[in-house]
């Protein structure tokens, strides 16, 4: 049982008892309502198994699901698990609500990337609330990583554009760059978002650069979405506020350890189609792992099922 889906196990056998190697149809849905799971998801799972699937049965479906997310996920796979010397920088842009977690997140991600040996240069961008730069500013001194950062208030484009200038002037193998969760209203932050997205794209081609980068390949930029795995199904409205923003090229979700509702990572997965990064299974530094979406599924089914393994 992985240790993540611990409450999600618990909540499902309080409430309908024992597992069993077979579970007719009608059963298994309340099951995976409860764990949730969206209910369209489920009935497209369901459709072609029989009355009573089996673990075999429902997993081959959940294989399925996932697939459609390989070839999206790829390079950032390669990005993540290729070695240093044969990568190109990577800027991170990370983006999410307030109270998700994404500062923290970033924190975990930099040790994440310092444990193998890479360097990380982190940049204050949520300028918005004086808080945000300050708690970012006491996690590199704690991780002692160079960190750009400025006054509340000041434009957080800006300090994007600087923070990218800087981390690859240094030779930096990554940059992450936090941004604001809130507003004052949805289309301000929206906005702010577009604009932060393309700066940071211009920084990458500017002269500086290319200079910086001569011998290497281009920096890669990626946006990634941070969100709180407590909130259930009800994260993915928040998904795709931002996704129509800027185009989200992954997903990290976070407080997993704390919650019931385990299926929210095959909703998120499947509904906004792109890939699962990392999960956040804990407030220490190391409570962070690569998304492994067979160990997931194995997860997702102990849950359910009698081991048949």
């Amino acid at each position: 049982m992985l240790h993540y889906l611990a409450k999600t196990a618990q909540n499902l056998a309080s409430i309908f008892g024992d597992k069993s190697d077979r579970i007719d149809k009608p059963t298994l849905e309340e099951l995976l309502i409860e764990a949730d799971i969206d209910y369209d998801l489920i009935e497209l799972m369901l459709e072609n198994l029989p009355k009573y699937p089996s673990r075999a049965q429902l997993g081959e479906q959940l294989s399925r699901l996932f697939d459609s997310l390989d070839s999206g996920s790829s390079s950032l796979e390669t990005i993540i698990t290729s070695s240093p010397e044969s990568k190109p920088p990577t800027i991170d842009l990370i983006i999410g609500v307030n109270g998700a977690g994404k500062t923290t997140t970033i924190a975990k991600l930099a040790r994440f990337y310092l444990d193998r040996g890479e360097s990380v240069l982190l940049g204050a961008g949520d300028t918005f609330r004086a808080a945000a730069i300050e708690q970012l500013k006491l996690w590199a001194q704690k991780l002692q990583i160079p960190i750009i950062a400025t006054q509340q208030g000041s434009d957080p484009s800006a300090l994007a554009f600087d923070a990218i200038q800087s981390g690859l002037a240094r030779s930096m193998q990554h940059i992450i760059i936090d941004t604001a969760g809130r507003l004052h209203n949805q289309e301000n932050l929206k906005k702010e978002l577009e604009k932060i997205d393309r700066v940071c794209a211009k920084a990458i081609q500017s002269p500086e650069a290319t200079q910086a980068l001569s011998s290497k390949l281009q920096a890669h930029l990626r946006k990634i979405l941070v969100l709180d795995g407590t909130q259930g199904s009800s994260a993915l409205s928040q998904a795709k506020v931002f996704s129509q923003s800027v185009a989200v090229d992954g997903v990290i979700v976070t407080k997993l350890d704390g919650t019931s509702k385990g299926g929210v990572i095959l909703s998120i997965a499947h509904s906004l189609q792109i890939p699962i990064l990392f999960l956040g299974v804990g407030e220490r530094e190391g409570d962070f792992i690569p998304f492994d979406r067979e160990a997931y599924i194995q997860g997702l089914l102990d849950c359910l099922f009698i081991n048949e393994r």
